[in-house]
Order: C-alpha cells, then structure tokens, then sequence
C-alpha cells in the first residue's frame, strides 16, 4: 500500500497547511464536482468531502473523493456515525483505501432534525469516539472491529473535529485528549470566529501536553454578508460569533460585503497563525470556493509548498 498521504507529510515535516472544504454537489454528473474541485487546486493542500453535511442529501463523501484522487487532487473523507453501522462504516473505509483515499475525518454528524429528511432514522451504531478507534485498529493492527484480519491493512491518517466553543469549555480539551488516545492524528476545529476563546483552548491543549501529539487545524469561515454572519450566529448550534463582526458586516455596503468578508477571514486566519500548536488552517466558504482562493492569496499562503524528495517525515505526531 501506498505511504502516508501528502497533508500528513507535510505537517509532519513542520509546513503550515491548508486545507478547504469542498461543496456538496446533486449531481450525477462527475464534471460537477471536478469544476468546483478545480477551483482549488494549487491553492490549498487537501480538500476536505463533506458526509451528508447539515444532514441534507448530496453526492456520498466516498465518490466525491475518488473522483478526486482521480484528477490528482489530495481528498479528506468525512464520515459519520449517524447514516451507517458498524459494518458499512469499515466497508467504507476499506473501500476508500482501495481507491486511493489517505485522509479521512471522523465525526458523529449533524442530527436529522436539521436536515431535508427529519423523519429519518439515526443509525448511531457506534461513537465517533469508536470509529476512531476502529479506523485507527484498521490500520496499525490490520483487523475489523470483530477481529477478523484484513489481507491488507489500509494506510489512513485520521482525522477528528472538536469544538472549542461548546460548553463546558473546560472540558472540550479533555475530550479531544480522548479522540487523541483513540488513534486520531490531526483536529480540524468548529468554524473560529472568537480568537481569544479560542486562544483559551489551545492554551488547555498546550497544558495536557496535546500539541506535541496531534496536529490541530483551526477551521476559518468566509463570510459573504451579513445575512449569512447572522444566520451563523443565530442559526448554527455550537457556533460562535461575535456581535462586532456581525455589525461589521452590516455596517458594509451590500456590494462590498464579500470583500469584506475576505478581508475578515484574513484577519482570523493571521491571528489563529500566531497561537502556539496551529498547525494550519481549513477554510471554509459555503458554496464560495473563489473565495477560499481569494482568502489563500490574500493571507500570502500562495504558492504551497512542496516537499523535497529527500525531506524526513517524522516526529511524534
């Protein structure tokens, strides 16, 4: 099987990433998600495919990221617990190894209830917490969850999320020590709007001794007005953002507030870069992938980096 992937040779040869989100397409047609995927390329490192985000129904994150690979674009998988059992999940899983997917993020998922089918039913068969262990015994032990022995172990490097911003704060370091412990190699973080907050919690992790073990990726939205900086702050569960942002915005003229909400997420995005254990960042800007490029260019992370073919990949990470 192939090596570690790319993203995980970078942040392990000390390189600040990027990473961004891809749109969820409905589209049976693969041009669909090559053309926004296209957008990206040279601009960010990987390119996280999304699971049935906000829990309404879009391409699965497994073809989105093989269609991917397909066209030499680094994916991250997401998966969650809430669509899938024990069985489907390492189906899944082994299949995105087979077809060439490296990175993947682990997580419960956003509830039903959120979603366009709220009658559907949860699955929740496993934690998240669980399926990091079993991605994570995939691949160093080469068994399934059952025991059984693989013929070939996958080779994955496994992500995890965790929101520095849901209470109790205090205890959102010790669950991501738990997801740590569990087998996860790199955090990409709820959207951080709060830089203080959030230099709180990396304070925390940096306490427990976590940044020398794991690679954290604070997550920075683009805000493309003041209606959708509203609707985060009100709207999204978890989520904090601040009331001076919002009335940044609204303060804008309507015709300047994307521009403005550039130069918002690269303000974010330079002050996230100066606390202790940032690894890199994953920009997100819904269904606004220039605005990811416009973001990345702005901050002066272009060109990305290449590793030389003699770099050491190591570390404790």
């Amino acid at each position: 099987m192939p090596g570690p992937s790319r993203l995980a040779e970078l942040l392990r040869d000390g390189r600040f990433v990027v990473t961004a989100e891809l749109t969820s397409t409905n589209s049976a047609d693969p041009e669909a998600t090559w053309r926004l995927a296209e957008v990206l390329r040279g601009s960010v490192d990987a390119v996280n495919c999304t699971d049935n985000t906000g829990a309404h129904v879009h391409m699965s994150s497994l073809a989105a990221a093989h269609l991917l690979v397909e066209k030499g674009i680094e994916p991250i998988m997401q998966l969650t617990v809430r669509d899938r059992n024990r069985l489907a999940l390492q189906a899944d899983l082994l299949g995105a190894a087979a077809l060439g997917v490296r990175n993947i993020v682990l997580m419960s998922g956003d509830d039903v209830t959120v979603g366009d089918h709220p009658e559907a039913r949860r699955i929740y068969d496993i934690d998240s917490m669980q399926l990091i262990e079993v991605a994570a015994g995939m691949r160093d032990r080469g068994t399934y969850l059952s025991g059984r022995t693989l013929d070939q172990a996958p080779s994955f490097f496994i992500g995890a999320v965790e929101n520095p911003f849901a209470p109790p704060l205090e205890f959102r370091p010790l669950r991501l020590q738990k997801k740590v412990r569990a087998g996860a190699d790199f955090i990409q973080t709820q959207l951080v709007f709060d830089v203080p907050l959030f230099a709180r919690f990396m304070s925390m992790v940096g306490d427990l001794g976590l940044t020398d073990k794991v690679f954290i990726i604070p997550s920075i939205g683009i805000p493309r007005s003041a209606r959708g900086a509203r609707f985060m702050r009100e709207k999204v569960p978890g989520l904090h953002v601040p009331d001076s942002l919002v009335d940044r915005l609204e303060k804008t003229p309507p015709a300047r507030q994307s521009q403005e909400g550039i130069q918002i997420a690269v303000e974010l995005l330079n002050a996230v870069r100066q606390i202790p254990g940032v690894a890199g960042v994953h920009l997100i800007g819904i269904k606004w992938e220039e605005g990811v490029v416009q973001v990345a260019e702005a901050a002066g992370l272009l060109p990305r980096p290449t590793l030389s073919p003699l770099a050491t990949v190591g570390g404790s990470r």
